[in-house]
């Protein structure tokens, strides 16, 4: 547990205390470019260079973004301006635009409450916790999966504090870099997500680079994230998205620029989890399983030349045998299947890690 460090920077109204990450950033965690620029982004806004267009309009997305803070008060109150109202066909607006509160009282965070959309007003004041007595509590309130923020504020009794969250138990951070499972969808909240699951399991910030329909595994990805710091792990899921031809295109270079940048850091190639369709239809289990013989041959080569920090991970077994019962569409996972897919990755990855339990 850190020293305490009360934060300044609110600015106090009805009898509440506001806080806004843009001007106290030690709030913010897991937007890697947050402290340089203070936008509420995936990806730096001046790149030397061009996104894809997808993937740019995407970055806004935030996906993966934590505030992360100690409280004594009683009542936590967020105010909030999104880019747009909640619009998707299949998923919740609780899991495209909400915010989810977890809460530790000294016995690891455990989720508590999720904003909701009762209207399409893009501006929102709700509470997220309003307690009898007051108590010293570490609080951890996850981003929109699938939504751009413009504003967002927090409130605490005008006669407490807010200090300096509880750190990770890790310094380093994982990068998942992939599609729109990746990215969240379809979620119904923030902290089902599996990235931020594994988050809590692992101790450490996930990073999620996670891209809807546009995880193609482009040079411009790859050298942005060989560019990161103070990283612990790799994990690249974008199989889904560039599809079978697509991936032994641009896997090994995507491997090669990793590897200049960061020649011992763990990378794990991930396939994809199975579709509900393949039950039924052949030729896509068929294309899949060459897929992950692909992906496991390239690794099974690169580490008999000496790369022994890339693994390879089937996600095909990760929802179990009733896969199909572990999405909204056939495609995208509902809480069960990122449940499953969490749990099953986070022992991997752990030993991976060298994480001690």
């Amino acid at each position: 547990m850190n020293t305490m460090t009360k934060l300044s920077g609110s600015e106090p109204a009805d009898g509440m205390n506001w806080y806004d990450p843009q001007k106290v950033p030690q709030l913010l965690f897991s937007l890697n470019w947050f402290e340089q620029e203070r936008l509420y982004r995936r990806l730096p806004k001046n790149w030397p260079e061009p996104f894809p267009e997808s993937v740019e309009h995407l970055a806004w997305h935030t996906s993966g973004a934590q505030l992360r803070f100690l409280t004594d008060s009683r009542r936590l109150t967020l105010r909030i301006k999104l880019a747009a109202p909640p619009s998707m066909v299949h998923m919740p607006a609780t899991g495209q635009c909400g915010f989810d509160c977890y809460l530790d009282e000294g016995q690891g965070l455990y989720f508590y409450s999720t904003t909701k959309y009762p209207d399409q007003n893009v501006d929102q004041t709700m509470p997220l916790f309003n307690f009898p007595e007051a108590q010293l509590r570490h609080v951890a309130i996850n981003f929109p999966l699938y939504q751009g923020v413009e504003k967002v504020e927090i409130a605490v009794e005008e006669q407490t504090t807010v200090f300096d969250a509880w750190p990770y138990l890790f310094k380093e951070r994982v990068v998942f870099y992939g599609t729109s499972i990746t990215q969240g969808g379809c979620a119904s909240r923030p902290g089902m997500s599996y990235t931020q699951i594994i988050s809590n399991a692992l101790g450490r910030s996930c990073i999620n680079l996670g891209f809807s329909g546009s995880g193609r595994g482009e040079p411009v990805m790859a050298n942005l994230i060989a560019s990161m710091e103070d990283l612990a792990m790799i994990v690249l899921d974008y199989e889904a998205n560039a599809g079978f031809e697509g991936l032994k295109k641009t896997l090994p270079a995507f491997l090669d620029t990793l590897r200049q940048a960061h020649p011992d850091l763990p990378v794990v190639v991930l396939s994809k989890p199975r579709f509900a369709q393949e039950r039924f239809e052949p030729e896509r289990r068929k294309e899949r399983l060459a897929s992950v013989a692909y992906q496991r041959q390239l690794v099974q080569k690169r580490r008999a030349q000496g790369d022994q920090a890339l693994f390879f991970i089937n996600g095909g077994g990760l929802q179990g045998r009733d896969f199909d019962l572990c999405s909204v569409d056939g495609v995208h996972p509902t809480d069960l299947g990122f449940l499953r897919m969490a749990r099953n990755l986070t022992p991997q990855l752990r030993q991976i890690l060298g994480n001690p339990g």
